[in-house]
């Protein structure tokens, strides 16, 4: 009898496994890229104990216990074991990321994951896989966008270590990252994609002014260049959120009738017409923070397709709701507001 039962249950994995063979393979990648990172992580402690390490990078590990420290005491956010290892990229890439979207269409690929729900881009340990699964898009008639990863968050899962590329970060852009990530540790909403990294992004930002002007004061260097950066990016969001909404004002005028060849002639014009726009948008940032600052503006020479649109909104579309209601609602006081949406969104 346990023989018999045994051998349905072989049986069923086995049919499982052939099933959704492509999101196992898919788990196993992740899994074993995540697993070699972590087992070849150092503690911080002896990090900083070595005197092989150059005293400029122990000082920005320093920093980020700070803004960790920081992060849990005057924010409120969840407890994490994060950022308590440091791992070596050695100047190499580890993650990318793949998305998509329709071609005449601002509507996103979706892939669905178990337990965290469904999510409008892929990453991948492996390049090779990333491309072939930009390839297999583009066959399809998808637009598609791969880029490299500079920090992602294993939703407390797992304790994130700090990443050697951070440590080329200016304070301001360091702050907003690690606060960035610790709001995913304490709050993930399943199937809420844009949601979650929009109020990561409001809160990143939020918590690195905060931290700034309590460890430097607000007439300090490292503040007026993230608050001059915070400026820019506020009106380069909202020239390519103004960007977004002609192309789907375009999209939708098309009819059924209309020619590809027509859709693609009006659609790479109007694309054409946000980059060559983007050039009277101001910037005040100086040369060490343009250096330090990811670079999220378009360029001339490769223009950004529906995918690029798709992804600035998952991250940047709702700032001002968040804005507006943390202000009129809650008077400026944010665990006040970190606890209502605790509250009202139910975390993984």
């Amino acid at each position: 009898m346990l023989k018999k039962i045994g051998l349905i249950v072989v049986g069923v994995l086995a049919i499982l496994l052939v099933w959704q063979w492509e999101l196992v393979s898919y788990g196993w990648m992740q899994a074993k890229g995540q697993v070699q990172i972590l087992w070849n992580t150092k503690p911080v402690a002896e990090v900083l104990a070595d005197p092989a390490y150059p005293d400029s990078l122990k000082q920005k590990i320093e920093l980020i216990r700070e803004i960790k420290r920081f992060s849990l005491d005057s924010l409120g956010l969840n407890k994490s074991g994060s950022y308590e290892s440091f791992y070596d990229q050695q100047g190499k890439p580890i993650l990318w990321v793949v998305t998509a979207a329709e071609p005449y269409q601002l509507v996103a690929r979706q892939w669905h994951f178990p337990i965290i729900g469904t999510f409008s881009y892929k990453g991948f340990f492996e390049k090779d896989r990333a491309d072939s699964l930009v390839a297999g898009l583009k066959r399809e008639g998808l637009d598609t966008r791969i880029g490299e990863v500079s920090a992602w968050s294993t939703l407390g899962f797992l304790n994130d270590p700090i990443l050697s590329s951070f440590l080329d970060r200016s304070e301001g852009s360091l702050a907003e990252l690690i606060i960035h990530e610790l709001t995913h540790g304490t709050l993930f909403v399943k199937n809420s994609l844009e949601y979650n990294e929009n109020l990561a992004d409001f809160v990143g930002e939020y918590g690195a002014l905060r931290f700034l002007a309590q460890k430097y004061g607000k007439t300090s260097a490292p503040y007026q260049n993230y608050l001059a950066t915070k400026a820019f990016y506020e009106r380069y969001d909202e020239h390519i959120l103004h960007g977004t909404r002609l192309l789907d004002s375009l999209y939708k005028g098309f009819k059924p009738t209309t020619p590809n060849v027509v859709k693609d002639s009006l659609k790479w014009q109007t694309i054409r017409q946000i980059v060559d726009s983007s050039d009277t948008l101001t910037d005040q940032r100086s040369e060490t923070s343009l250096r330090s600052v990811k670079k999220r503006r378009l360029t001339k020479l490769n223009l950004p397709n529906n995918a690029y649109f798709i992804g600035y909104l998952t991250y940047r579309k709702q700032q001002n709701r968040f804005r507006q209601e943390f202000e009129k609602r809650f008077g400026g006081d944010f665990k006040k507001y970190l606890t209502y949406l605790k509250q009202t969104y139910p975390s993984l």
